[in-house]
Parts: structure tokens; sequence; C-alpha cells
């Protein structure tokens, strides 16, 4: 397609879009409608409504559904609930056509008026260009600006520039469980001849500034139990003649990180990637306001200053957070017990290229010399519930370059590069799994509220957004005969 031929069609693209707003937030509007919340196990027939929903949606599309069934899970109580199925669609099947599989999840937080929020949390409400309700920038607001880029093709009867698939789950905000499972099982059916995964399920930094996101840290969870007799004791009569859990906890929670914020475990920096030139530089660019970060965490100082220090400490490098303590008593008033057994909480978000394992055993080995040094009778056990692996892609990836493409075509500027400081399985979990090169693709901005009260998208990212899925679309297309010319992206860590 010649470049005058390309731009008729974008501007024929984006006109459509345009005039269609209304109709494309009456499907949000419907879709906000559903109380999608996969928390909540009252909800479920809910979630699994919304599932049908999004089906109907790609099937008007002319797409190929299939609605797999995972089966139940066995809440704590012993019942069984019926899990949503996992949408797989597809649309296109033309050999010449590079194929690119969106990922997206339809279920959402819980959510009430009473929280705080202004409206009804599930009636999309628009006020001064902003569309309120739960769902509208996570993650139902940009599955359906995927569809209705992908739709606009088909409403105006062109060819479609690469082939789709769809992967629309209903339990991300529950753990996307037996999503894994389901990858495992069609990575050499559904996905074999998918050439790139993408992911829209972040926001940028900025407010105006678009963003692609190239890097998530991992979290490795602990727990440090500390255990002395075999029931709680009085102060008064115990207090100075015994080695108390709580005096034990708290030292090796002290051991673990410094002032400023350096964590103190021997060895635990030594795997982390080099920073390399290339890489320092695409913070310099970044648009980052650090008062109004620390003004919505309600703090007066952070630990560090200049911007390119404070984002390379959020994404670069790993952090450790201490939780809480479980066992010690926390109502208001004063209680002078001393605590049998007590359980101490904390993380630590590894980035590339800390392995789990490693990060695991460093803890194990750094409290219990700690420990040790107490010459305590007192039992330690320490155990690591939960762990996640960081992910990190190239953003020098043609399909990193088709997306900055189609946001400076859309955007009329070019987007920052960014890295998200926590964490986001569902990309490292595709990548391993299929072995698929992926790319995080936000359209909602920094204060759209995600998870919070008052969650929004605007009319101008939900439209713009659109558009810049149609116009990567064509950039994509122009990418034949390079979707195998990078590295195995299972390389990356």
């Amino acid at each position: 397609m010649s470049l005058s031929s390309l731009s008729a069609l974008r501007t024929e693209i984006f006109h459509y879009i345009d005039a269609h707003q209304s109709d494309f937030i009456e499907n949000l509007k419907e879709w906000v409608a559903v109380e999608s919340d996969s928390v909540q196990p009252d909800l479920r027939k809910e979630v699994i409504r919304m599932m049908s929903l999004a089906a109907a949606r790609l099937a008007a599309l002319g797409a190929t559904v299939n609605s797999v069934s995972l089966g139940s899970q066995q809440l704590l109580n012993g019942q069984h609930l019926p899990l949503p199925p996992v949408i797989l669609g597809e649309l296109g099947k033309d050999p010449q056509n590079l194929t690119i599989c969106f990922y997206g999840h339809v279920d959402v937080q819980p959510a009430k008026k009473e929280d705080g929020w202004k409206t009804d949390p599930f009636t999309l409400t628009e006020i001064n260009g902003n569309l309120y309700g739960r769902g509208a920038t996570d993650n139902k607001g940009p599955v359906l600006a995927w569809i209705n880029a992908v739709g606009t093709f088909r409403a105006l009867k062109r060819a479609m520039p690469v082939n789709f698939k769809f992967v629309i789950e209903g339990m991300e905000e529950a753990g996307s469980l037996g999503l894994e499972k389901l990858l495992e099982e069609e990575k050499q059916g559904f996905f074999s001849d998918v050439d790139y995964i993408v992911i829209s399920d972040n926001l940028w930094l900025s407010k105006k500034k678009p963003a692609l996101i190239y890097g998530t840290r991992g979290n490795a969870c602990f727990c440090v139990e500390v255990e002395g007799g075999d029931k709680d004791l009085h102060s008064g009569t115990f207090g100075g003649i015994i080695h108390e859990p709580l005096t034990d906890l708290i030292a090796l929670l002290d051991s673990l990180v410094d002032p400023t914020g350096h964590i103190q475990i021997p060895g635990i920096y030594d795997a982390v990637a080099v920073l390399t030139d290339e890489e320092k530089k695409l913070y310099e660019s970044i648009e980052y306001d650090i008062e109004e970060h620390k003004n919505n965490s309600g703090v007066k100082k952070l630990l560090y200053s200049t911007k390119e220090e404070i984002l390379l400490h959020l994404w670069r490098y790993p952090s450790l957070s201490i939780h809480g303590i479980e066992g010690a008593f926390h109502e208001p008033g004063i209680k002078t017990v001393i605590p049998a057994k007590v359980i101490g909480k904390f993380s630590i978000r590894q980035v590339p290229n800390m392995d789990l394992s490693d990060v695991h055993q460093r803890v194990v080995d750094h409290l219990e010399n700690v420990f040790a040094k107490r010459n305590s009778p007192n039992k330690l056990k320490v155990s690591m519930p939960l762990g996640a692996q960081p992910w990190v892609a190239d953003v020098n990836d043609p399909l990193y370059k088709a997306a900055k493409r189609a946001i400076k075509t859309v955007f009329g500027e070019d987007p920052d590069f960014i890295r998200d400081g926590s964490t986001i399985p569902i990309a490292r979990i595709f990548q391993t799994i299929t072995q698929k090169r992926v790319i995080m693709f936000p359209i909602g901005a920094a204060d759209d509220g995600e998870h919070s009260q008052n969650e929004k998208i605007s009319r101008f990212n939900y439209i713009e957004g659109t558009k810049v899925f149609a116009a990567f679309f064509l950039e994509i297309a122009k990418l034949r005969g390079q979707s195998h010319e990078t590295s195995n992206p299972g390389t990356n860590n």
C-alpha cells in the first residue's frame, strides 16, 4: 500500500471512529452496568453474564468464538463455585498476514456508592469529559477500544491488515484462576500461529503523555515466624526473664532495610541487571511530576530528590517493604501480654536478573544468621508463600517500534518508554508459556483511579485509544517478514 493510500485509509478510519463515539460509549455503558466482581462469590453469575456479552460482541464482528470451561473453584467454606469461561476468539486466517493476540479481562474490583463514589459505580456517567464507572479503565474500556478498532475495519468493509486472536477472561482480579493451565494446553494449538501478544491492562505514567510499558518488577512475599512457648504470657509475671518472640521478630525485621531504603541482605543486589547507557537515556524524556506523586501519597518527603533517581528505584532496583505483624495485639488500648508466636510479613520487589530461588535462599540465610547472634531459644521459621518473576521486553523490538509509530500518528508525540514498579504476572506468563513477544500497550491515564473510588477513563483516551489501536494494526501489517528477526523472547527475564 502506498503512503498516500495508507494515509487516506487512516483518515477514513479516524473519521468513522469520531462519528461513532456515542455508539462506543453506549457499548461501554452496557458493560459497566454488569457488576462482574470476580472476588465476591454471590456475584459470580454476573461475571458469567459479562463473559457472554463479550463473546457476543466478538461474534458480532464475525469472529469464531470458543468459550472454554475451566471447571470450578473450591471456596474456604468447601463450596464449589463455577469459574467463568475463558473466551478464545479468532478473526481472519490469511497466511499472508501477521497474527496478533489481544489479552484483556472483563471482571472488576468490588465497588459500592457508599465507599466514597461520587456516582453509581455501575452506571457509566460522563462528567467534564471523563467516563466514570467501575471497569471503565480496568479493563472494560481498553478491551472495548480494541474491539471497536477491529469493528471499524469491518464496518468500512476494509480488508483486515492482520489476523486477530482474543483471550478474554473473567477472573483476573481474583488471580486468573485456571488461565495458566489453559495457556499451557493451547500453546501448540491456539497460540501456534500467533506472532505478537498485546496487553492493555495498565496506565500511562502521565495524565496526558502516552506511554509504552516494557518491564515490571516481580514480587517475593515472605513470612518470618518466631515462636516461644505454647501460650501468651503476662508481662508482669514473665517480662524481663524470657526471650520474647516479638522482640526477636522486631530485631529481624529491622535488619532487613536501612533508613535510606537500601536492602541489607548480603548479595541481594549481585544479580541486578546492569543499567545500560541506552536505557538510562529513556528516563531523561519521561514526563513525571515528583510533587504530584508525593502529594498523592500524602507523605512530606521522598527518599530521592530527582526524577531519574525516583523512577530507577521504582522500576529498576529491588525494594523491600514490611507489611505487618500477625499475632501481636493491635486493637485500641493496652494489653500487657507477651505473645507466644508472631509472624512478620514483608516482600521484595525483585528485578531482572534476580532469581526467585536465589532471593529466597539469601533471605533465609540472612535471617537465620541474625537470629543466631541473638542466642534466643525461640523457634524461627522463614517461608516464601508467594513469588512472581519480573518481566522485561526489548524496546528495540519491531513490535515496540510499530506501537511507537502508531502513537505518534494519533497523539502527535512519541510515547514515554516506562516500566511498572508493581507485579503483573500475566505478561511473564504469556511470554514464558507461548514463547511469543509481548507488549504492554496502555491507553488509560495516570489519574484514572483503577481499583479506587471514582474510577474513570476520559472520553479522549477511550476514543483516541480506539484510533491508536487501529493505527497499530496498520503498522503491524508493515512488519511482515520481521516477526522472527529478534532474539527469542524466552531469554528475557
